[in-house]
């Protein structure tokens, strides 16, 4: 199984590690990519702050970030679980999972990140900030530049098994699986169920959608539920006591729709 997840806006401070070692992060069919994408951000924030705080799309009370940002070969690491924060990260919660958990999300975790493109949650890495919807100068939108890249890796990495999309559409832009593996794929949305005047009424609620995903996770590393498929996917869900309700796609070679409704946000 491979789940795929956004990263958050929000990282944990620089890291005490060793700095980055870009041969040692998961995909390393990605290597070429990070290394362009990588080299320019740094060039950027090396140069006019205030340039690159309009390209990243930073506020004055951010400007930190661009000087982060240029020390990304020498800065401090840690593992991408612990950089990625915010409140999918904090529902998940990897660092109280037992041994047997966390392995399991070595294994089947992968953070979409506009500047690594997609990187395991035991990856080291520095905080940073860049996020897919940037369009850097020699690159232009790192959505549309990673595409090429993550055709041809993630299809590999989803080998034959289930592909779990909890992704932002801003991270969807940069791979949209195909074909076979779009039939094995369940997207998920998460809808707050309550009742108004004696009529229930749903909505999406953005804080608790993100919340419920994280919990959704944390829920199968614990168990040790593998399905294969979208349908074992359901039943899996069912049996960890989430309300599921899934649409098959009408046709071959699309994903299947899962909404997780739920009735009290917290």
């Amino acid at each position: 199984m491979l789940v795929l997840l956004p990263p958050s806006e929000g990282k944990a401070a620089p890291g005490r590690g060793a700095p980055l070692k870009p041969e040692g992060l998961s995909l390393p069919g990605l290597a070429a990519a990070r290394k362009a994408v990588l080299e320019e951000l740094v060039e950027l924030c090396r140069g006019d702050e205030d340039k690159a705080r309009e390209v990243l799309g930073l506020s004055e009370g951010l400007r930190g970030e661009v000087a982060k940002n240029a020390e990304l070969f020498t800065s401090g690491t840690r593992p991408a679980g612990e950089v990625y924060t915010g409140v999918l990260y904090d529902a998940l919660d990897l660092a109280s999972l037992d041994a047997a958990a966390r392995k399991r999300a070595r294994q089947w975790l992968l953070v979409f990140s506009g500047l690594w493109g997609a990187v395991g949650v035991g990856d080291r890495i520095p905080s940073y900030r860049c996020s897919m919807g940037v369009k850097l100068p020699g690159l232009g939108a790192l959505g549309a530049y990673w595409r090429p890249a993550m055709a041809e890796v993630l299809p590999q990495a989803a080998g034959n098994g289930l592909v779990l999309d909890l992704r932002s559409s801003a991270y969807v832009a940069a791979w949209k699986p195909q074909g076979e593996v779009a039939g094995r794929t369940a997207t998920v949305r998460v809808l707050h169920a309550q009742l108004v005047d004696g009529v229930e009424k749903r909505s999406v609620v953005s804080h608790f959608n993100k919340a419920t995903k994280g919990r959704i996770v944390r829920d199968l590393l614990v168990a040790g539920a593998a399905p294969a498929d979208p349908a074992e996917l359901v039943v899996a869900l069912r049996d960890l006591g989430h309300v599921v309700e899934a649409t098959e796609p009408a046709k071959a070679g699309k994903p299947w729709a899962l909404d997780v409704v739920v009735r009290q946000i917290h």
